[in-house]
């Protein structure tokens, strides 16, 4: 059996109630919010070489670091080096000292480089309480600076002064074993050593100022404390100044106020008789530890 027919009325209305319903459904729709796309996933997060950097930076220090790192090598090098020759000079005969810095006379600037640098660390250098004794007696004395180092006593005076050292491109300062010097003899108004008894036949020395230097004349020592503490190995003090004394001079005054160093102050006497056989005491010498 067929199914009844519709009328094409009826058909019409049944479309138009099918549109109607369809606008209201888009309508309703229109003032909802896009519907949210499907997230994108993540790419993976690159790692960072950290640890890699951080030895690359340590590995490559800075160049103001490098330069301090340097400087430091440098300080100790010049430091050891000071120390090796400090304790030749102390160790050694004049004559031997004197030809070992002449065949190689860069050595002694090497020297004297590293003798600044620590003397830069006291709180009072002798050579300016010598300077200054100078400063306050006759200016026209003339002066034996022995084992001058810099010249620094010539300077800074207005004496005349005949700087004496083992090596010297100074053309002011002689260069000679200090237990002959070229001066004549009573020449010389004030000898002075100022920590430059170094030698193991430091009384020659003593003995070539004696022979250089005026009747009245002054010599004043300015000598390393630690060499003259019997308590730790060094010489009696006592003994040294009588060994100066029987020399053929007067103790007229002696410093030793500073913690560094001790100052002596001799005075030639006007006549005096030489004893011919003087007890000289065993100056400490200053060694180090090997490192």
């Amino acid at each position: 059996m067929d199914p009844p027919q519709e009328s094409a009325a009826a058909g019409r209305k049944r479309r138009r109630r099918g549109g109607v319903r369809n606008r209201k459904k888009l309508s309703s729709q229109k003032g909802l919010p896009p519907a949210a796309a499907p997230p994108t996933p993540a790419s993976p997060p690159v790692k960072r070489r950290r640890k890699d950097v951080a030895g690359q930076a340590a590995a490559m220090p800075k160049r103001g670091n490098t330069s301090s790192l340097l400087d430091k090598m440098r300080a100790r090098l010049s430091g050891g080096h000071f120390r090796m020759l400090n304790e030749k000079l102390y160790t050694c005969s004049g004559e031997d000292a004197f030809d070992y810095f002449k065949n190689d006379p860069n050595l002694f600037d090497v020297y004297h480089t590293g003798y600044q640098e620590q003397m830069s660390h006291w709180p009072e250098q002798p050579v300016n309480v010598i300077i200054n004794w100078l400063k306050s007696h006759n200016a026209s004395w003339t002066v034996a600076d022995f084992g001058c180092g810099n010249a620094t006593v010539a300077k800074n005076v207005k004496n005349k002064v005949f700087s004496i050292d083992l090596v010297s491109d100074d053309p002011s300062v002689i260069a000679c074993d200090m237990a002959h010097t070229p001066l004549e003899p009573s020449s010389i108004d004030v000898a002075i050593f100022c920590l430059s008894l170094m030698g193991i036949n430091y009384p020659s020395y003593l003995e070539e100022a004696n022979r250089v230097l005026k009747p009245s004349g002054w010599l004043v020592i300015a000598e390393v404390r630690s060499r003259l503490d019997p308590n730790n190995g060094g010489a009696d003090p006592e003994k040294f100044s009588k060994a100066i004394i029987e020399l053929g001079f007067s103790l007229v005054s002696k410093d030793v106020k500073n913690k560094m160093f001790i100052l002596f102050y001799f005075r030639k006497k006007e006549k005096s008789k030489l004893a011919k056989s003087i007890d000289w005491p065993q100056l400490k010498p200053c060694l180090y530890k090997r490192r």
